[in-house]
């Protein structure tokens, strides 16, 4: 039995270039087949849009890709594990390196690798293209496949509450005393919740507190009298700008630092943030995801590959993987609920699956 983790630099190498060209082909599969369909799904509400043709088409494809790579490649690495483990079990490799006193953790170090690296690839894409993408996406979608928004950090459409009046806004860019909305309507409403006067304006900055209302013009439901308001005006006294991060946050259209600010506005401002923790820790665990994947489809590699329980070995390996996943999306949703710890709900998937690897790997080879 030999002491170091990595079997000999050749097999290493040999092994991991193998399963690197199976991740890549098996991700491009997975990405291309479900873009195709998703795009047949939406075409019809991109071309409905005024003036939009092939080259919106080709938009929605590129803001949508990132999304997919994104969430399809830890399902990847698990297929790429069970497609390069029974290949190198057939071809009977498995038993010469078992042979050559490699233990079942040496065999599987250079897959550890390589998922490591798909890891840290993972975590950066997210961070540097998917939250923008997403972002845009949203913003694009809101608006009914319009104008695409220039600014990525665009809130569309957005409804707060004014004590018992309403402030809509078409759009909102910015953040804290920078923030400014576009297209704004205020909605004066009596006690019985009926609106009796409407005040619209094309912008509105935030002056601390309320908001200024720039060439402000007043509609009186009673009268259905149109008046210009002179000068601007201050209305919804009550709507602070961490609202609108409560009202719109995107955890997944913001990296991790926009996304530790946001979190860190509504939780000064009294609101309950466990979502959005969950969410936060995700954006770590959920990259992290793939390095697990070699575990979980390990139970592939071993076993006579004649014994025809090789087809076997590979469902118990994908079932594996995928009941992760079903737990990982199980329990993110309970800690969204509160009733688990964000952390916790985050983390304890990851944990769980990586003490029933290593146990199913050590009853079984070791």
């Amino acid at each position: 039995m030999q002491l170091e983790f990595f079997p000999s630099r050749t097999i290493t190498l040999y092994i991991a270039k193998t399963f690197a060209v199976r991740i890549v082909a098996v991700l491009l599969m997975l990405v291309l087949v479900l873009q195709m369909l998703d795009l047949l799904s939406e075409s019809g509400r991109i071309l409905a849009a005024p003036g939009n043709g092939q080259g919106e088409l080709m938009t929605y494809i590129s803001l949508r890709m990132p999304q997919l790579v994104s969430r399809f490649l830890p399902y990847s690495v698990l297929l790429a594990t069970i497609i390069t483990l029974i290949t190198l079990n057939q071809n009977s490799e498995v038993i010469a390196m078992k042979a050559a006193g490699l233990s079942a953790h040496q065999i599987l170090a250079p897959l550890f690798l390589v998922a490591a690296f798909a890891s840290v690839f993972a975590f950066g894409f997210n961070e540097r293209v998917v939250t923008r993408s997403t972002a845009t996406l949203k913003a694009w979608q809101d608006a009914d496949y319009g104008a695409i928004p220039k600014d990525s950090d665009v809130k569309s459409n957005v409804w707060l509450q004014d004590g018992p009046n309403i402030l809509f806004a078409r759009s909102i860019e910015g953040r804290g005393s920078q923030t400014r909305m576009q297209d704004v309507s205020w909605y004066r409403r009596d006690p019985t919740g009926m609106v009796t006067e409407i005040v619209r304006a094309p912008s509105a900055a935030f002056a601390n507190p309320g908001w200024r209302f720039d060439q402000p013009l007043s509609f009186d439901v009673q009268s259905a009298r149109r008046t210009a308001l002179p000068g601007p005006k201050v209305y919804a006294l009550n709507v602070e700008p961490a609202q609108i991060i409560i009202r719109k946050a995107n955890p997944d259209g913001e990296s991790l630092m926009m996304l530790t600010g946001s979190i860190t506005a509504i939780r000064d401002a009294g609101y309950r943030t466990s979502e959005l923790d969950g969410k936060w820790w995700h954006k770590i665990s959920g990259p992290l995801s793939a390095v697990l994947m070699p575990l979980l489809g390990a139970v592939a590699a071993f076993g006579l590959a004649r014994s025809g329980k090789l087809f076997v070995r590979a469902v118990i390996g994908m079932a594996l993987g995928f009941a992760y996943f079903v737990v990982d999306n199980a329990a993110l949703a309970m800690g969204n609920f509160g009733g688990y710890p964000p952390m916790l709900a985050a983390w304890a998937p990851f944990l769980l699956f990586l003490l029933i690897g290593e146990m199913v790997l050590i009853r079984t080879e070791e």
